[in-house]
């Protein structure tokens, strides 16, 4: 690599904002909050609002659709098809 052109790559903390849930990795992205991380060293922290601890896919928690109910509604708006 050619030195003083790339950006600083340290290590960095994410934490989800829903669960708490964090992990420690190589980023370039920097932060004004720190953390104290469980090998005892002081981090960036970034907060994200979605990870895969928090994100209904991973989770199972998906949402159900009602297409019965979708149905229903859209022959109403339009009518039937004869």
């Amino acid at each position: 690599m050619k030195p003083g052109i790339h950006p600083d790559y340290h290590p960095v903390v994410f934490q989800d904002t829903a669960t708490g849930d964090g992990f420690l990795t190589r980023s370039t992205i920097t932060s004004d909050k720190t953390i104290e991380w469980r090998d005892g060293n002081t981090y960036p922290l970034v907060l994200v609002d979605v990870s895969a601890w928090s994100h209904p896919f991973w989770t199972g928690a998906r949402r159900i659709m009602d297409t019965a109910g979708q149905v229903e509604k859209f022959h109403r708006r339009y009518g039937r098809r004869k």
